[in-house]
């Protein structure tokens, strides 16, 4: 369920801050969004792959903290990114 290398620098380059940007909250939320968005993907299909379900569980897990530490940091930056992935319908 690996995201490949070249859909991985298309979220980069649209939610990195400056110009050498990969390690960025709002990159690391959107890579794992993306990430997240596929596994639930392949889990509606799968309905019994419990492993694949840890990963995603763990994914949403590492997801959450980063945007704990974003909206604590600057809510201004949460806030617009939460409004560009979707999140918090």
């Amino acid at each position: 369920m690996a995201i490949s290398q070249e859909r991985k620098n298309e979220i980069i380059n649209e939610y990195k801050t400056h110009a050498n940007d990969t390690g960025s909250p709002e990159v690391q939320i959107a890579v794992l969004t993306h990430e997240i968005n596929t596994l639930n993907d392949h889990l509606r299909v799968h309905k019994k792959d419990h492993h694949s379900r840890r990963g995603l569980l763990k994914m949403v897990g590492k997801r959450r903290n980063l945007l704990n530490y974003l909206r604590n940091k600057d809510i201004t930056r949460y806030r617009e990114l939460i409004t560009k992935l979707g999140l918090r319908r």
